[in-house]
């Protein structure tokens, strides 16, 4: 396998800082570029803006690394760009701020990319780009399962953001035909998070509703980043990033008729089928889950 030099925006972050430590796993450079330092063995670090253009220029111009003064050569070119810095969801920050860091932040991670020739950008959308999470009020579905070519519509700031960093990376994708591919992440679960969170879901499902039920461990998700790497050729392409099943102990089929009712469901579903498919990276990047939640809880 071909060895890649990737900056990661981001890194410091809840799904960042286990995405990370995969990537260097699997031999990877990676240089974190984030407002905070991530403490971790072998990665490279730049505090820096995503929401300053120069700042995003500089970083992907600039060594990792003391040691890549050494060869002489000038500075490398990094093989690759993964973009999660964001402010992660609503009511963190004033909306029109959520909205102006991640618009402007990936605007400009992807611009400083395509025009310093890195021909592999990942960047991080969401699953609340389908309108369930933050909606006003409960809202249904059009349609389940839940998969990319659905007609996504947000009401909310950062889900808004994160269908506008599509539409931005679908722009520089035809100006550039670099693969640009976006990432709907579903609901992160960091692997101490399993036997804390998931006995309380299983008891009061309908908590996990505005979420479609989904999960994706962290560390299955620096899978899917690596096999994003790994797979060329494919333009601009949006990837649901979620795990086999839901996040549930009730059937898919009871999940869909108790808590979506009316919805129309699409096919048959699998008996714990997730409603927030991830059908597309398992068939196109080949994706293998390995942290299944029952590994870790068991149901009463």
């Amino acid at each position: 396998m071909t060895k890649k030099r990737i900056l990661f925006t981001g890194g410091s972050g809840k799904a960042g800082k286990h995405v990370i430590p995969y990537l260097l796993n699997q031999g990877h450079r990676v240089m974190n570029v984030d407002l905070v330092r991530l403490d971790y063995p072998g990665v490279d670090n730049l505090v820096a803006d995503i929401t300053d253009s120069g700042q995003m220029f500089n970083a992907m111009s600039s060594y990792a690394g003391l040691d890549e003064l050494e060869p002489g050569n000038g500075v490398p070119r990094f093989d690759a760009v993964v973009h999660f810095a964001a402010i992660p969801r609503i009511l963190i920050t004033p909306d029109n701020e959520t909205f102006r860091v991640n618009t402007i932040g990936t605007y400009n991670v992807i611009e400083a990319a395509v025009k310093l020739g890195i021909k592999k950008i990942i960047i991080a959308s969401s699953e609340t780009t389908y309108g369930i999470c933050f909606s006003d009020g409960q809202t249904d579905p059009h349609v389940l399962p839940l998969q990319e070519d659905y007609d996504v519509d947000p009401m909310d700031s950062y889900g808004l953001s994160k269908v506008v960093n599509e539409k931005t990376a679908r722009a520089f994708q035809r100006r550039s035909g670099f693969d640009i591919y976006a990432l709907r992440i579903g609901n992160v679960i960091e692997p101490h998070e399993y036997a804390e969170l998931f006995p309380l879901y299983f008891k009061n499902p309908a908590m996990r509703r505005r979420n479609a039920f989904c999960y994706i461990d962290a560390r299955d998700l620096g899978q899917i980043v690596d096999l994003c790497l790994k797979n060329d050729n494919l333009g601009f392409q949006i990837f649901n990033a979620g795990n086999d099943h839901n996040g549930a102990i009730i059937p898919a089929k009871e999940l869909a008729e108790r808590f979506f009712p009316g919805v129309p469901v699409t096919h048959d579903l699998e008996e714990h089928e997730a409603l927030f498919s991830n059908r597309k990276i398992r068939e196109v990047l080949g994706f293998k889950e390995q942290h299944n939640w029952r590994k870790y809880v068991k149901p009463d």
